[in-house]
């Protein structure tokens, strides 16, 4: 731990994640954007000073404001370059050795009628030791001329950014006749020197002279790459070029995914109270000895175990305490753990109570193994392969698909439409999320499957519950009712269809207060409607399938003994066939997909084709159907806050890292970070299940009370989020 700034690492320390990835030490480098650089430099004056390295520096750095910019102009010469619509002024200056010049050009800068640069980047040695060949007195003179500069770079420092970059080693064997005394003992001993004269009289100073040691590193992996065995291939110049522009630009910028050099965010007003709050509870926390525990002791022991919970939320991803690092994708990263949790699963086979199709094991397995693929999925940076990305995509719409039959299955069998039921409902999906927008300082789109659950959740209800209502008793008496439902059924599917081609029809919908305050993300719902729009159609499908399903059960046409395939054997045979055939279909297209728009467009119609394909694959065979996996039931149990937790306790900075509680040992880090982000699920899951036990109370009348007193939680929440955004601005 190096305190809040990890500045130090950028500069000195990394490795490379394959040929071209740049990982610094356990914190995250962001890739900026020309855009990004411009907003980042605006009115900035940068200035290189030094030799044909420093110029390659400075080519790659204005490449990152303006891409078209050609390598051309006098080699040993000044070059300038402007950007007006930034007003941003980046000169090269042509100093190829460290001597009076040099220092009469810096020395300039530190009088006070003269306009300093906002960013010097300054470094200079292998003229030395071509013109004067090597010799020993040349490196002498160097460290005279060096000590003579540094006090001025150290004066500069108090009100600039000052970079002292060290010279990378040289691969000996491709060097000129001319160059070949520039050797990479030279080069160490010249920048052992200037090392160890620099920042020599401000050590315990904040503003001194960074040194950037960094390229030393990249040129050593990349150096053989060189057309001359001196300058650096153009991916390496980048690389230094984006380090770079991360040391500078992650404090004013503040990227999500660059958390090296930015300073801890100072805690919000509701952050503060939340502390508060979980510190009072820690205080009062009770000794629960006895088996009959009393409500409020349970309460409290709750509170007490979530209050821990949440501070290691916030030390992970919002303190500097813990380091967070890149993703890198490769297949072997994504599909050798897929492979090992898919034997453990097989390994953990048993037999199921019941035998009917998604009975309660086999939908808990179904949610756990896709949750586990979802998490290896996000951990190793699959996104980027588009093939699985659209496996993923089918594997979030099985969730929903489960929502869609799980809900309708209840109220059509059970025809409960009291509201303890969709308390319990509510309070269950979104009890974490509400504590992590609290404590994380997150709005609650953040966590976008929260919100499509839970609006799904409400639309299933009021399409069910509004007059008439229609339930399976009610049916059973007149078949007409079944018409009445498909007629409900056909309503929703028009104004799905209707709010997925009007975008401003659904934005205005989400933009009224207080809903706008729930599904803002960046200012504006367009997440909120990309998110739902992606899945529109599968909740739907997944009410079709209950309702079809469960009217074939009440006919007794199909069979759903144990062993016994669902149809008769030649039905059964030939809906096995036309399934796998769906499946791999549906797989084949989805690994050709070349453009992700399209394919996200077709997506919601065509994802239901692999759903369905699987459930027929996994239900048909009565001895498939006979068996479950505890393994995957047991993660998919927990399925819902192992989705949550990653975002915080297992990635990093919101998803786009990894956290790192053990740094240079990926693979033990993650393991430890593993077992501790599941344990906390599943802590976290049995909290969630006993609180609900206690602030959703079955009797009607204390139901209502509690109500109340959640409507004044939220009205708190919204006055104080006010009076934050009334302070920001």
């Amino acid at each position: 731990f190096k305190g809040d700034d990890t500045c130090e690492y950028l500069l000195s320390s990394g490795r490379f994640l394959g040929e071209k990835v740049w990982q610094p030490h356990s914190c995250m480098m962001h890739k900026y954007k020309n855009s990004e650089a411009k907003n980042c430099l605006i009115d900035k004056h940068i200035v290189f000073i030094g030799d044909s390295r420093i110029r390659q520096l400075f080519y790659s750095f204005i490449k990152l404001i303006n891409p078209q910019v050609k390598e051309e102009g006098n080699k040993h010469g000044n070059i300038p370059f402007e950007d007006k619509s930034a007003s941003i002024k980046v000169d090269f200056l042509w100093y190829p050795e460290v001597n009076g010049s040099m220092r009469q050009r810096i020395k300039s800068w530190t009088e006070s009628s003269v306009a300093k640069p906002h960013i010097i980047v300054a470094g200079a040695a292998t003229w030395s030791i071509k013109i004067h060949n090597g010799s020993n007195e040349a490196l002498t003179q160097y460290k005279i001329n060096i000590t003579s500069i540094a006090p001025l770079l150290e004066k500069l420092a108090k009100s600039s950014d000052v970079y002292w970059v060290l010279q990378d080693p040289v691969y000996e064997d491709m060097l000129s006749d001319s160059r070949k005394m520039i050797t990479n003992e030279k080069i160490d001993a010249y920048n052992e020197a200037a090392v160890r004269i620099l920042n020599s009289s401000s050590r315990n100073s904040k503003a001194k002279v960074k040194v950037f040691s960094v390229s030393k590193l990249i040129a050593q992996e990349t150096i053989m790459k060189s057309a001359d065995g001196l300058h650096l291939p153009e991916s390496s110049r980048d690389t230094n070029a984006m380090i770079l522009m991360n040391v500078y630009c992650n404090k004013i910028m503040k990227p999500i995914d660059g958390s090296c050099c930015q300073p801890q965010p100072p805690l919000t007003l509701i952050q503060k109270l939340a502390f508060c709050f979980f510190t009072f509870g820690e205080e009062k926390k009770p000794a629960i000895n006895t088996p009959n525990v009393s409500t409020l002791e349970m309460l409290l022991h709750s509170f007490c175990k979530l209050g821990l919970i949440m501070t290691y939320f916030y030390l992970c991803d919002r303190a500097n305490l813990f380091m967070k690092e890149n993703k890198f994708y490769t297949h072997s990263s994504f599909f050798i753990p897929i492979v090992y949790i898919l034997v453990l699963g097989v390994f953990y086979t048993e037999n199921t109570k019941e035998t009917k199709v998604l009975n309660r094991e086999q939908t808990d397995e179904w949610k756990g193994w896709m949750q586990l693929v979802i998490l290896i999925y996000h951990i190793s940076g699959a996104s980027t392969f588009l093939p699985v990305y659209m496996h993923i995509r089918v594997l979030v719409a099985a969730y929903l698909f489960q929502t869609g039959y799980g809900h309708f299955s209840y109220f059509w069998i059970k025809g409960d439409f009291g509201v303890y039921r969709v308390c319990q409902v509510l309070f269950r999906l979104n009890f974490l999320v509400v504590v992590l927008c609290i404590v994380m300082d997150r709005p609650y789109q953040f966590y976008y499957f929260v919100p499509l659950v839970t609006v799904w959740f409400m639309i299933i209800y009021a399409t069910l519950a509004i007059w008439p209502q229609i339930v399976q008793k009610k049916a059973n008496g007149n078949c007409l009712w079944h018409f009445g439902l498909l007629l409900k059924l056909i309503c929703l599917l028009t104004c799905i269809y209707f709010l997925s081609y009007s975008q401003g029809a659904f934005e205005k919908i989400f933009s009224f207060w207080p809903l706008s305050k729930c599904f803002e993300l960046n200012g504006n719902v367009y997440e909120w409607w990309f998110r739902w729009k992606l899945d529109r159609y599968v909740v739907f499908h997944g009410m079709l399938f209950a309702f079809i399903y469960l009217a074939l059960q009440k006919r007794q046409m199909i069979s759903e003994g144990k062993g016994d395939p669902l149809f008769s054997n030649r039905v059964s045979n030939v809906l096995l066939f036309i399934s796998i055939v769906s499946f791999l279909t549906y797989s084949i297209w989805a690994s050709s997909c070349k453009n992700k728009t399209e394919c996200n467009e077709l997506h919601p119609s065509v994802s239901v084709v692999q759903i369905l394909a699987f459930i027929l694959i996994r239900n048909i065979p009565g001895y498939v159907r006979s068996v479950y996996s505890s393994f995957f039931a047991w993660f998919g149990k927990i399925s819902l806050e192992l989705f949550i937790c990653q975002y915080h306790i297992w990635l990093a900075a919101d998803t786009k890292g990894i956290l790192v509680l053990i740094p240079g040992y990926p693979m033990f880090n993650v393991l430890v970070s593993t077992f501790i982000f599941v344990c906390v699920a599943h802590e976290i899951s049995q909290i969630t299940n006993d609180l609900a036990q206690i602030v959703v109370p079955k009797d009607n009348s204390t139901l209502l009370k509690r109500l109340l007193c959640v409507a004044g939680f939220f009205s708190g929440l919204l006055f104080f989020s006010a009076m934050q955004e009334q302070s920001g601005h």
